[in-house]
């Protein structure tokens, strides 16, 4: 339970998740103030946000970061796909955003705590240390979108979410009263991108991206591609290639404009090389025995970590693995406890 003295802001998005963790907060004796990020345009209407405050009688401020929010997610998205990488919005939207530009703010307000409903815990480690961990409910655990997070942030934050699952938080929601808005989805990665597919939203932003030439790894040409933001590594489906045994995305160039396919064998690596570590435990002197997470829903394998300076690492796979994306994160697990992340440079084959 956080103290008293402490000065609370709960970031309420007009769903479910930051309602009940503004309820939460409330029933603990805080009395939160409530601050709705705007973004991007869509979002929940004013009337449903004006309501939920209302009902979790919280004084409720807007907070206008669509500015920043484009230049410091969207534009970085667009990007990323432009150098034939494969982006993750939402961690670089939690380190540069919600718990990085909003929090300067708060700061300055005079506020000393964040929560938000995000699935995560914050508990002391074995060392004694404030640790981020996994979420008690794995199926809905965002503790892998917040491993950018700055290591001393973590005693500012509250989770008020973390110890339950995704039905419990439902049916507290429910027995609050809370007003259902239909048109208030669940949270998704790509909020910013709410209809479509995201290859039609980089067109709009970017232009149509030019065809060229699939080819294997032994450079043989296989067919034509439509533009390398319809590929990403790892990926089977789409790619108009018959065959008896599929192909995979393998490599993407964007300097020749090639995509290079292989057979699943073809795909897998040995481990990878990872830049702008960010470490939420004591930086490790030497190597490091961990489990590695290479995109959100892959359950983690047996690595080891080897820094390379102080801002990059590369880690070795206790057995190969497939679809290792250039722009993606890698965040490294003791149990359940986050130890750090980075992005994701180059695979080792």
């Amino acid at each position: 339970m956080p103290e008293r003295d402490h000065r609370v802001a709960v970031a309420l998005s007009g769903g479910v998740d930051s309602a009940v963790a503004a309820a939460l907060l409330s029933q603990q004796g805080q009395r939160p103030r409530a601050v709705h990020l705007l973004l991007s345009d869509g979002g929940p209407p004013a009337a449903h946000l004006a309501a939920l405050a209302l009902m979790l009688n919280l004084a409720l401020t807007r907070v206008d970061l669509r500015e920043e929010f484009a230049r410091l997610v969207v534009d970085y998205f667009v990007s990323e796909y432009s150098r034939g990488r494969t982006p993750n919005p939402c961690v670089q939207c939690n380190a540069a955003i919600k718990f990085g530009r909003l929090w300067q703010l708060l700061q300055a307000q005079g506020l000393t705590r964040l929560a938000t409903g995000h699935y995560a815990r914050l508990l002391p480690g074995a060392d004694g240390t404030l640790g981020l961990f996994r979420a008690a409910d794995r199926g809905k655990d965002q503790s892998y979108f917040l491993s950018r997070l700055p290591r001393e942030l973590l005693a500012n934050l509250l989770f008020p979410l973390g110890d339950l699952t995704k039905a419990e938080v439902r049916r507290r929601y429910r027995e609050l009263g809370l007003p259902v808005d239909e048109q208030c989805p669940e949270s998704m990665e790509l909020c910013f991108i709410p209809r479509g597919h995201y290859q039609d939203f980089i067109r709009a932003r970017r232009g149509p991206g030019t065809p060229g030439e699939l080819v294997d790894l032994r450079g043989r040409l296989l067919g034509r591609h439509r533009g390398l933001e319809h590929y990403t590594v790892g990926q089977r489906r789409g790619l108009g290639i018959p065959a008896g045994e599929p192909y995979y995305v393998a490599e993407i160039h964007p300097e020749s404009n090639r995509v290079v396919l292989g057979r699943r064998q073809e795909i897998l690596c040995r481990g990878l090389r990872a830049g702008r570590v960010n470490w939420l435990i004591q930086p490790p002197r030497g190597d490091l025995e961990a489990q590695a997470v290479i995109r959100y829903r892959h359950p983690g394998v047996a690595a080891r970590i080897r820094p390379l300076g102080s801002a990059a690492v590369e880690v070795i796979f206790a057995a190969p693995q497939s679809a290792v994306a250039p722009g993606q994160a890698v965040v490294f697990y003791e149990d359940d406890r986050v130890l750090g992340g980075a992005w994701i440079e180059e695979p080792i084959k």
